[in-house]
Protein backbone atom coordinates (compact mmCIF):
# COMPACT_ATOMS: atom_id res chain seq x y z
CA UNK A 1 0.00 0.00 0.00
CA UNK A 2 1.47 3.92 -1.26
CA UNK A 3 1.71 5.68 2.00
CA UNK A 4 -0.53 8.43 2.51
CA UNK A 5 1.56 10.79 3.54
CA UNK A 6 4.05 10.15 0.72
CA UNK A 7 1.01 10.01 -2.39
CA UNK A 8 -0.41 13.30 -0.90
CA UNK A 9 1.99 15.95 -2.38
CA UNK A 10 0.98 14.35 -6.11
CA UNK A 11 -2.73 14.19 -4.98
CA UNK A 12 -2.98 17.76 -3.95
CA UNK A 13 -0.89 19.31 -6.53
CA UNK A 14 -3.25 17.52 -9.28
CA UNK A 15 -6.44 17.87 -7.05
CA UNK A 16 -6.56 21.64 -5.81
CA UNK A 17 -10.10 23.14 -6.82
CA UNK A 18 -12.38 19.82 -7.19
CA UNK A 19 -12.12 18.97 -3.44
CA UNK A 20 -12.50 22.75 -2.25
CA UNK A 21 -15.78 22.77 -4.02
CA UNK A 22 -16.94 19.34 -2.67
CA UNK A 23 -16.72 21.21 0.44
CA UNK A 24 -17.88 24.56 -0.67
CA UNK A 25 -21.29 22.59 -1.65
CA UNK A 26 -21.85 20.83 1.79
CA UNK A 27 -20.80 24.09 3.19
CA UNK A 28 -23.65 26.15 1.58
CA UNK A 29 -26.25 24.30 3.80
CA UNK A 30 -24.25 25.43 7.31
CA UNK A 31 -23.33 28.89 6.04
CA UNK A 32 -19.44 27.75 6.32
CA UNK A 33 -17.17 28.93 4.39
CA UNK A 34 -14.39 26.04 2.81
CA UNK A 35 -10.71 26.98 3.36
CA UNK A 36 -9.01 27.65 0.48
CA UNK A 37 -7.24 24.75 -0.71
CA UNK A 38 -3.16 23.84 -0.67
CA UNK A 39 -0.84 21.40 -1.39
CA UNK A 40 2.58 20.21 -0.17
CA UNK A 41 4.03 17.76 2.26
CA UNK A 42 4.27 16.57 5.77
CA UNK A 43 6.41 14.74 7.36
CA UNK A 44 5.42 12.67 10.74
CA UNK A 45 6.87 14.22 13.08
CA UNK A 46 5.95 14.35 16.84
CA UNK A 47 7.38 16.49 19.48
CA UNK A 48 10.54 15.15 20.20
CA UNK A 49 11.23 14.64 24.31
CA UNK A 50 7.44 14.29 24.55
CA UNK A 51 7.27 11.68 27.92
CA UNK A 52 6.95 8.00 26.78
CA UNK A 53 3.43 6.84 28.59
CA UNK A 54 0.60 7.04 25.80
CA UNK A 55 -1.19 9.93 25.06
CA UNK A 56 -3.80 7.93 22.90
CA UNK A 57 -7.33 8.22 23.14
CA UNK A 58 -10.85 7.12 21.51
CA UNK A 59 -13.94 8.85 22.28
CA UNK A 60 -16.63 7.27 20.39
CA UNK A 61 -20.29 8.30 20.39
CA UNK A 62 -22.72 4.60 20.16
CA UNK A 63 -25.31 4.76 23.29
CA UNK A 64 -28.58 6.21 23.12
CA UNK A 65 -27.56 8.75 25.70
CA UNK A 66 -24.32 9.53 23.41
CA UNK A 67 -26.40 10.60 20.84
CA UNK A 68 -29.26 12.28 22.76
CA UNK A 69 -26.36 14.11 24.68
CA UNK A 70 -25.62 16.33 20.63
CA UNK A 71 -27.37 18.70 19.26
CA UNK A 72 -29.75 17.39 16.55
CA UNK A 73 -31.03 19.58 13.61
CA UNK A 74 -33.58 17.18 11.77
CA UNK A 75 -32.63 14.20 13.58
CA UNK A 76 -33.92 11.26 15.67
CA UNK A 77 -32.44 8.74 17.68
CA UNK A 78 -33.58 5.40 16.88
CA UNK A 79 -32.84 3.05 20.20
CA UNK A 80 -32.87 -0.55 20.16
CA UNK A 81 -30.34 -2.64 20.19
CA UNK A 82 -28.42 -0.49 17.98
CA UNK A 83 -28.81 3.04 18.63
CA UNK A 84 -28.33 5.10 16.35
CA UNK A 85 -29.48 8.57 14.62
CA UNK A 86 -31.90 8.63 11.22
CA UNK A 87 -33.14 11.38 9.07
CA UNK A 88 -36.49 12.52 11.09
CA UNK A 89 -37.39 15.75 9.22
CA UNK A 90 -35.17 17.24 6.44
CA UNK A 91 -33.15 20.71 7.91
CA UNK A 92 -33.50 21.64 3.88
CA UNK A 93 -32.09 20.44 0.86
CA UNK A 94 -28.31 21.33 -0.70
CA UNK A 95 -26.88 20.60 -3.78
CA UNK A 96 -24.04 17.95 -4.15
CA UNK A 97 -21.97 18.15 -6.57
CA UNK A 98 -19.93 14.94 -6.84
CA UNK A 99 -16.23 15.55 -8.24
CA UNK A 100 -15.56 11.44 -9.27
CA UNK A 101 -18.80 11.61 -11.49
CA UNK A 102 -19.38 15.26 -12.56
CA UNK A 103 -23.11 15.36 -11.88
CA UNK A 104 -24.98 17.49 -9.52
CA UNK A 105 -28.10 16.68 -7.86
CA UNK A 106 -30.02 18.11 -4.61
CA UNK A 107 -30.15 16.36 -1.59
CA UNK A 108 -32.27 16.64 1.75
CA UNK A 109 -30.35 16.53 4.90
CA UNK A 110 -30.21 16.38 8.61
CA UNK A 111 -27.43 17.20 10.74
CA UNK A 112 -26.33 15.59 14.29
CA UNK A 113 -23.32 17.48 16.09
CA UNK A 114 -21.43 16.19 19.18
CA UNK A 115 -20.82 17.82 22.27
CA UNK A 116 -17.57 19.52 22.76
CA UNK A 117 -15.14 16.83 23.69
CA UNK A 118 -11.61 17.88 25.40
CA UNK A 119 -8.43 15.52 24.47
CA UNK A 120 -7.14 14.37 27.43
CA UNK A 121 -3.97 15.01 25.94
CA UNK A 122 -3.68 17.97 23.95
CA UNK A 123 -2.90 16.21 20.45
CA UNK A 124 -0.85 16.60 17.23
CA UNK A 125 -3.42 13.92 15.27
CA UNK A 126 -6.77 13.15 15.24
CA UNK A 127 -8.56 10.07 13.03
CA UNK A 128 -12.51 9.89 13.31
CA UNK A 129 -13.63 6.72 12.08
CA UNK A 130 -17.84 5.59 11.43
CA UNK A 131 -20.22 3.02 11.56
CA UNK A 132 -23.22 3.27 9.61
CA UNK A 133 -25.68 2.14 7.26
CA UNK A 134 -26.58 4.02 3.96
CA UNK A 135 -29.64 2.03 1.61
CA UNK A 136 -29.69 3.29 -2.34
CA UNK A 137 -30.36 6.84 -2.47
CA UNK A 138 -28.42 8.34 0.56
CA UNK A 139 -25.31 8.79 1.86
CA UNK A 140 -23.19 10.55 4.80
CA UNK A 141 -20.34 13.17 5.80
CA UNK A 142 -17.89 13.33 8.45
CA UNK A 143 -16.94 16.47 9.94
CA UNK A 144 -14.80 17.89 12.82
CA UNK A 145 -14.29 21.28 14.03
CA UNK A 146 -11.16 21.42 16.56
CA UNK A 147 -9.91 24.29 19.23
CA UNK A 148 -6.07 24.99 19.44
CA UNK A 149 -3.87 25.39 22.57
CA UNK A 150 -3.95 28.95 21.74
CA UNK A 151 -7.81 29.41 21.98
CA UNK A 152 -8.19 29.79 18.19
CA UNK A 153 -10.34 27.17 16.20
CA UNK A 154 -9.67 25.35 12.92
CA UNK A 155 -12.04 25.19 9.86
CA UNK A 156 -14.81 22.86 9.57
CA UNK A 157 -12.58 19.59 8.15
CA UNK A 158 -14.42 17.00 6.28
CA UNK A 159 -12.90 13.51 7.18
CA UNK A 160 -14.92 11.63 5.28
CA UNK A 161 -18.23 11.71 2.32
CA UNK A 162 -19.13 7.75 2.70
CA UNK A 163 -21.35 5.74 1.48
CA UNK A 164 -21.31 1.87 1.61
CA UNK A 165 -22.11 1.10 -2.24
CA UNK A 166 -20.95 3.17 -5.04
CA UNK A 167 -24.00 3.81 -7.44
CA UNK A 168 -25.10 7.26 -6.09
CA UNK A 169 -21.98 8.99 -4.97
CA UNK A 170 -18.54 7.88 -5.12
CA UNK A 171 -16.91 7.72 -1.65
CA UNK A 172 -14.34 10.32 -0.86
CA UNK A 173 -12.05 11.74 1.52
CA UNK A 174 -10.61 15.72 0.42
CA UNK A 175 -7.86 16.70 -0.16
CA UNK A 176 -6.67 20.80 0.04
CA UNK A 177 -7.64 21.61 3.20
CA UNK A 178 -5.83 23.38 6.18
CA UNK A 179 -5.68 26.54 7.69
CA UNK A 180 -1.58 27.37 8.11
CA UNK A 181 -1.58 25.28 11.96
CA UNK A 182 -3.38 21.81 10.83
CA UNK A 183 -3.70 20.04 7.47
CA UNK A 184 -6.14 17.02 6.79
CA UNK A 185 -3.94 14.52 5.20
CA UNK A 186 -6.54 12.00 3.53
CA UNK A 187 -8.14 10.55 6.92
CA UNK A 188 -6.02 12.70 9.55
CA UNK A 189 -6.04 15.89 11.09
CA UNK A 190 -2.02 16.66 11.88
CA UNK A 191 -0.69 19.67 13.41
CA UNK A 192 1.50 21.32 11.36
CA UNK A 193 4.58 22.11 13.12
CA UNK A 194 4.82 19.49 16.01
CA UNK A 195 8.29 20.94 16.98
CA UNK A 196 6.18 24.14 18.65
CA UNK A 197 3.40 24.03 21.70
CA UNK A 198 0.82 23.88 19.47
CA UNK A 199 -2.05 21.49 19.87
CA UNK A 200 -5.52 20.25 19.21
CA UNK A 201 -6.69 20.68 23.11
CA UNK A 202 -10.77 19.96 21.86
CA UNK A 203 -13.10 19.09 19.25
CA UNK A 204 -16.61 18.31 17.92
CA UNK A 205 -17.61 16.05 14.86
CA UNK A 206 -20.80 16.73 12.62
CA UNK A 207 -22.95 13.83 10.63
CA UNK A 208 -24.76 15.54 8.02
CA UNK A 209 -27.04 12.47 6.49
CA UNK A 210 -28.27 12.97 2.89
CA UNK A 211 -31.21 11.34 1.18
CA UNK A 212 -32.97 11.72 -2.36
CA UNK A 213 -35.86 14.24 -2.13
CA UNK A 214 -39.08 12.77 -1.03
CA UNK A 215 -37.56 9.37 -1.06
CA UNK A 216 -38.45 8.41 2.97
CA UNK A 217 -34.90 6.53 3.24
CA UNK A 218 -32.18 7.32 5.49
CA UNK A 219 -28.77 6.68 6.68
CA UNK A 220 -28.65 5.26 9.98
CA UNK A 221 -25.37 6.05 11.67
CA UNK A 222 -24.41 3.88 15.02
CA UNK A 223 -21.17 5.09 16.09
CA UNK A 224 -18.97 8.26 15.17
CA UNK A 225 -15.95 8.83 17.19
CA UNK A 226 -12.32 10.03 17.02
CA UNK A 227 -9.31 8.96 18.03
CA UNK A 228 -6.41 11.66 19.27
CA UNK A 229 -2.56 11.17 20.50
CA UNK A 230 0.74 12.90 20.41
CA UNK A 231 2.85 10.55 20.31
CA UNK A 232 6.58 11.20 20.96
CA UNK A 233 8.86 11.02 18.26
CA UNK A 234 11.00 8.10 18.03
CA UNK A 235 12.96 5.64 16.28
CA UNK A 236 12.94 3.12 19.13
CA UNK A 237 9.96 2.00 21.06
CA UNK A 238 10.21 0.74 24.65
CA UNK A 239 10.93 -3.39 24.69
CA UNK A 240 7.80 -5.67 25.99
CA UNK A 241 8.32 -9.04 28.06
CA UNK A 242 6.10 -11.95 26.91
CA UNK A 243 2.28 -11.65 28.45
CA UNK A 244 -1.23 -12.96 29.14
CA UNK A 245 -1.54 -13.74 25.12
CA UNK A 246 2.15 -16.23 24.66
CA UNK A 247 1.13 -19.15 23.21
CA UNK A 248 -2.57 -17.65 22.10
CA UNK A 249 -3.43 -18.22 18.06
CA UNK A 250 -6.75 -17.32 16.69
CA UNK A 251 -8.07 -19.08 13.50
CA UNK A 252 -7.95 -16.70 11.37
CA UNK A 253 -8.52 -17.01 7.83
CA UNK A 254 -5.92 -16.48 5.69
CA UNK A 255 -5.99 -14.54 2.44
CA UNK A 256 -3.09 -13.31 -0.40
CA UNK A 257 -3.17 -9.50 -1.81
CA UNK A 258 -0.70 -11.04 -4.30
CA UNK A 259 -2.70 -13.32 -6.23
CA UNK A 260 -4.83 -10.53 -7.17
CA UNK A 261 -2.44 -8.84 -9.07
CA UNK A 262 -3.88 -7.19 -12.52
CA UNK A 263 -7.08 -7.54 -11.45
CA UNK A 264 -9.45 -4.36 -11.31
CA UNK A 265 -7.49 -1.58 -11.96
CA UNK A 266 -10.53 0.59 -11.22
CA UNK A 267 -9.67 0.02 -7.11
CA UNK A 268 -5.45 0.26 -7.42
CA UNK A 269 -5.01 -2.79 -9.66
CA UNK A 270 -4.64 -5.51 -7.09
CA UNK A 271 -1.36 -7.01 -5.72
CA UNK A 272 0.15 -4.26 -2.88
CA UNK A 273 -2.64 -2.06 -3.31
CA UNK A 274 -4.88 -4.33 -1.58
CA UNK A 275 -3.38 -5.21 2.11
CA UNK A 276 -6.23 -2.97 3.85
CA UNK A 277 -9.39 -4.78 2.10
CA UNK A 278 -7.84 -7.88 2.45
CA UNK A 279 -6.72 -7.74 5.61
CA UNK A 280 -9.89 -6.32 6.61
CA UNK A 281 -11.81 -9.57 5.06
CA UNK A 282 -9.74 -12.15 7.00
CA UNK A 283 -10.98 -10.20 10.48
CA UNK A 284 -14.90 -10.07 8.75
CA UNK A 285 -14.51 -13.58 8.41
CA UNK A 286 -12.97 -14.73 11.42
CA UNK A 287 -16.33 -13.29 13.12
CA UNK A 288 -18.79 -15.17 10.51
CA UNK A 289 -19.82 -12.60 8.46
CA UNK A 290 -18.63 -12.56 4.46
CA UNK A 291 -20.52 -11.08 1.32
CA UNK A 292 -23.16 -13.29 0.09
CA UNK A 293 -23.21 -14.64 -3.61
CA UNK A 294 -25.79 -12.44 -4.75
CA UNK A 295 -22.96 -9.45 -3.17
CA UNK A 296 -19.99 -11.47 -5.01
CA UNK A 297 -21.98 -12.29 -8.42
CA UNK A 298 -20.13 -8.72 -9.74
CA UNK A 299 -16.64 -10.38 -9.44
CA UNK A 300 -15.29 -12.13 -12.63
CA UNK A 301 -15.36 -15.89 -11.68
CA UNK A 302 -12.36 -17.29 -12.70
CA UNK A 303 -11.14 -14.65 -9.76
CA UNK A 304 -10.18 -16.89 -6.74
CA UNK A 305 -11.33 -15.19 -3.14
CA UNK A 306 -14.43 -13.00 -4.93
CA UNK A 307 -14.33 -11.42 -1.64
CA UNK A 308 -11.07 -9.98 -1.28
CA UNK A 309 -12.15 -8.11 -4.44
CA UNK A 310 -15.74 -6.98 -2.90
CA UNK A 311 -13.40 -5.82 -0.02
CA UNK A 312 -11.53 -3.41 -2.51
CA UNK A 313 -14.41 -1.99 -4.45
CA UNK A 314 -16.24 -0.84 -1.24
CA UNK A 315 -13.71 0.64 0.77
CA UNK A 316 -12.12 2.39 -2.90
CA UNK A 317 -11.38 6.61 -1.82
CA UNK A 318 -11.78 7.61 -5.00
CA UNK A 319 -9.65 10.81 -3.97
CA UNK A 320 -7.18 8.49 -2.39
CA UNK A 321 -7.39 6.42 -5.79
CA UNK A 322 -7.05 3.69 -3.42
CA UNK A 323 -8.17 0.77 -0.62
CA UNK A 324 -6.03 1.99 2.13
CA UNK A 325 -8.17 4.80 3.72
CA UNK A 326 -8.04 3.74 7.42
CA UNK A 327 -11.73 4.75 8.74
CA UNK A 328 -13.44 3.42 5.40
CA UNK A 329 -12.18 -0.16 5.69
CA UNK A 330 -13.72 0.22 9.69
CA UNK A 331 -16.45 1.72 8.28
CA UNK A 332 -16.94 -1.72 5.75
CA UNK A 333 -16.41 -3.55 8.52
CA UNK A 334 -19.42 -2.44 10.05
CA UNK A 335 -21.94 -2.97 6.92
CA UNK A 336 -21.91 -6.74 7.49
CA UNK A 337 -24.69 -8.05 10.79
CA UNK A 338 -23.92 -6.58 14.15
CA UNK A 339 -20.17 -5.58 13.27
CA UNK A 340 -18.28 -2.54 14.74
CA UNK A 341 -15.41 -1.31 13.38
CA UNK A 342 -12.44 1.58 15.32
CA UNK A 343 -9.57 2.97 14.14
CA UNK A 344 -7.19 3.57 16.82
CA UNK A 345 -3.56 3.80 18.06
CA UNK A 346 -1.97 1.01 20.18
CA UNK A 347 0.24 1.96 22.90
CA UNK A 348 2.45 -1.33 23.58
CA UNK A 349 2.72 -5.35 22.01
CA UNK A 350 1.56 -5.81 25.88
CA UNK A 351 -2.05 -3.89 24.90
CA UNK A 352 -2.19 -5.97 21.87
CA UNK A 353 -1.33 -9.23 23.79
CA UNK A 354 -4.93 -8.70 26.09
CA UNK A 355 -6.55 -8.39 22.83
CA UNK A 356 -5.66 -11.61 21.56
CA UNK A 357 -6.09 -13.32 25.08
CA UNK A 358 -9.61 -12.20 24.99
CA UNK A 359 -10.02 -13.54 20.85
CA UNK A 360 -9.65 -10.13 19.26
CA UNK A 361 -7.33 -10.30 16.27
CA UNK A 362 -6.01 -6.65 15.45
CA UNK A 363 -4.84 -5.00 12.29
CA UNK A 364 -1.71 -3.08 12.04
CA UNK A 365 -0.53 -0.58 9.98
CA UNK A 366 3.70 -0.20 9.68
CA UNK A 367 6.49 0.21 7.05
CA UNK A 368 10.41 -0.90 7.18
CA UNK A 369 13.06 -2.22 4.55
CA UNK A 370 13.36 -6.08 4.36
CA UNK A 371 16.36 -6.14 7.14
CA UNK A 372 13.98 -5.12 9.32
CA UNK A 373 11.68 -7.66 10.04
CA UNK A 374 13.43 -11.10 9.34
CA UNK A 375 10.99 -13.32 7.89
CA UNK A 376 8.79 -10.89 6.04
CA UNK A 377 11.12 -11.07 2.75
CA UNK A 378 10.12 -7.70 1.55
CA UNK A 379 10.21 -4.46 2.23
CA UNK A 380 7.46 -1.51 1.97
CA UNK A 381 6.57 1.81 2.56
CA UNK A 382 3.11 1.69 3.96
CA UNK A 383 1.65 -2.45 4.82
CA UNK A 384 -1.56 -3.51 6.87
CA UNK A 385 -1.50 -6.66 8.35
CA UNK A 386 -3.21 -9.03 10.98
CA UNK A 387 -1.67 -9.97 14.11
CA UNK A 388 -3.61 -13.13 14.88
CA UNK A 389 -1.18 -14.68 18.08
CA UNK A 390 1.95 -15.14 19.96
CA UNK A 391 3.95 -18.05 20.12
CA UNK A 392 4.87 -19.54 23.42
CA UNK A 393 8.46 -16.78 23.17
CA UNK A 394 5.83 -14.13 22.31
CA UNK A 395 6.79 -13.42 19.09
CA UNK A 396 4.09 -12.59 16.57
CA UNK A 397 1.68 -14.18 14.35
CA UNK A 398 0.91 -12.31 11.82
CA UNK A 399 -1.51 -13.50 8.74
CA UNK A 400 0.26 -11.21 6.28
CA UNK A 401 -1.15 -10.79 3.04
CA UNK A 402 1.55 -9.77 1.10
CA UNK A 403 2.39 -13.16 0.46
CA UNK A 404 2.61 -14.94 -2.69
CA UNK A 405 -0.51 -17.67 -1.68
CA UNK A 406 -3.01 -18.40 0.79
CA UNK A 407 -0.99 -21.23 2.32
CA UNK A 408 1.88 -18.83 2.68
CA UNK A 409 0.29 -15.67 4.46
CA UNK A 410 0.49 -17.30 8.00
CA UNK A 411 4.38 -15.90 9.55
CA UNK A 412 5.94 -15.44 12.37
CA UNK A 413 7.83 -12.41 12.88
CA UNK A 414 10.55 -11.43 15.85
CA UNK A 415 8.53 -9.78 18.39
CA UNK A 416 10.82 -7.05 18.97
CA UNK A 417 11.13 -6.02 15.15
CA UNK A 418 7.48 -5.99 14.86
CA UNK A 419 7.17 -4.01 17.86
CA UNK A 420 9.41 -1.35 16.99
CA UNK A 421 8.04 -0.79 13.07
CA UNK A 422 4.53 -0.64 14.25
CA UNK A 423 5.02 1.76 17.20
CA UNK A 424 7.30 3.84 15.91
CA UNK A 425 7.03 6.95 14.08
CA UNK A 426 9.85 7.81 12.81
CA UNK A 427 12.11 5.37 11.03
CA UNK A 428 15.56 5.28 8.37
CA UNK A 429 15.48 4.18 4.69
CA UNK A 430 17.84 1.49 3.80
CA UNK A 431 19.41 4.69 1.80
CA UNK A 432 19.80 6.49 5.25
CA UNK A 433 17.19 9.29 4.85
CA UNK A 434 14.10 9.49 7.25
CA UNK A 435 10.94 8.68 6.78
CA UNK A 436 7.03 8.12 8.82
CA UNK A 437 6.15 5.57 10.83
CA UNK A 438 2.40 5.58 11.93
CA UNK A 439 2.54 5.37 15.92
CA UNK A 440 0.74 1.89 16.36
CA UNK A 441 -2.36 2.69 14.15
CA UNK A 442 -4.49 -0.04 13.61
CA UNK A 443 -8.28 -1.35 12.84
CA UNK A 444 -10.33 -3.08 15.75
CA UNK A 445 -13.55 -4.84 14.40
CA UNK A 446 -15.66 -6.89 16.43
CA UNK A 447 -19.39 -7.89 17.23
CA UNK A 448 -22.27 -6.78 19.02
CA UNK A 449 -22.17 -9.22 21.18
CA UNK A 450 -19.21 -10.07 23.60
CA UNK A 451 -18.13 -11.49 26.31
CA UNK A 452 -16.88 -9.77 29.36
CA UNK A 453 -13.55 -11.00 28.75
CA UNK A 454 -14.02 -9.28 25.41
CA UNK A 455 -15.29 -5.88 26.91
CA UNK A 456 -12.94 -5.76 29.47
CA UNK A 457 -9.73 -6.05 26.81
CA UNK A 458 -11.32 -3.13 24.37
CA UNK A 459 -12.25 -1.02 27.44
CA UNK A 460 -7.97 -1.56 28.18
CA UNK A 461 -7.27 -0.23 25.08
CA UNK A 462 -10.16 3.04 25.38
CA UNK A 463 -12.84 1.76 23.16
CA UNK A 464 -16.06 0.97 24.51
Amino acid sequence: MTPRRTVLAAAVAAAVGTPAALAATADAASGTAAPAPAGGTRPYRPRPGDAAASTIEYRGWATAADWRGGTAEGVSVADGKRPGVAIASPAGTVDYADPHTGTTASWEYARWLSPVHTAATPASELIASWNAATPAGTFIRVEMLGSYSDGTDTPWYTLGVWASGDADIRRTSVDGQEDGKSTVWTDTVAIDDTDSALRLASYRLRLTLYRAPGSGATPTVWRLGAMTSDVPARFEVPQTAPGVAAGVELDVPSYSQNIHIGQYPEYDNGGEAWCSPTSSQMIIEYWGRRPSAEDVAWVNPDFADPQVCHAARFTYDYQYEGCGNWPFNAAYAATYRDMRGVVTRIASLTDAERLIKAGIPLITSQSFYEAELDGAGYGTSGHLMTVIGFTEDGDVIANDPASDSNAEVRRVYPRRQFENIWLRTQRYREDGTVASGTGGVCYLYFPAALSAAQRRALASVGVR
